[in-house]
């Protein structure tokens, strides 16, 4: 596979990097990747969901999504206009389901099937048997989040039960921000293997 002639020095380099990342010949391949284009994929996605809490989330998703499918990357574009697409249809997708006055566990998060994996934790509808209905959701998100290893667990009930922000995790559990973000992201890509198979329920 070779990249087109008309592509920039930059492009080029970017694609040596797929190359290698792809080959496991350079294990820093997928570092330099994301070094090259985080702030501008984060930037985009902040002006798209005016949230940096939610931009930081789909900057990391929009990366994982994007190394994940890398296989299908072809030098028919230049990596970057693949990676902004990827990233902004991301967002799209994240609008399109985040429900207003709903905390979502992972709002926008979708499997390879195109379902999205979110759950609502908190609303505002006073109804008594809505109220019932999101008690007995959180309960079973709960039992679900119980499943996953301590360091995982707490890190999700810290972000989305007791609904601190990264920074407030970061400091109350001693660690750098970005392990924090991390992690995160790890536990929910856990939280969506776990609930595949009764989704329907949550």
């Amino acid at each position: 596979m070779e990249v087109e002639g008309n592509f920039s020095d930059k492009a080029k380099q970017d694609f040596d990097l797929v190359q290698k990342a792809l080959s496991g010949t350079d294990q820093k391949a997928y570092a330099a990747l994301m070094e090259r284009y985080r702030d501008s994929i984060y930037f985009m996605v902040l002006r798209m969901v005016g949230n940096k809490d939610d931009a930081d989330d789909l900057t990391i998703e929009a990366f994982g999504k994007a190394f994940k499918r890398l296989h299908q990357y072809t030098p028919q574009f230049a990596f970057s206009t693949w990676l902004f697409k990827i990233a902004s249809n991301n967002c799209i997708d994240f609008i399109r389901k985040k429900k207003i006055n709903a905390l979502s566990l992972d709002a926008g998060f979708t499997n390879e099937e195109g379902d999205s994996m979110a759950f609502s934790i908190r609303d505002e509808d006073p109804d008594p048997m809505s109220n019932m209905e999101r008690q007995q959701r959180i309960a079973r998100l709960r039992d679900v989040v119980q499943q996953l290893k301590p360091r995982y667990r707490e890190l999700v009930e810290m972000r989305y039960f007791d609904e601190l922000s990264y920074e407030e995790i970061a400091e109350k559990l001693d660690l750098p921000l970005g392990t924090v973000k991390a992690q995160l992201f790890r536990a929910r890509e856990f939280l969506l293997e776990m609930v595949k198979g009764f989704k329907d329920h949550l």
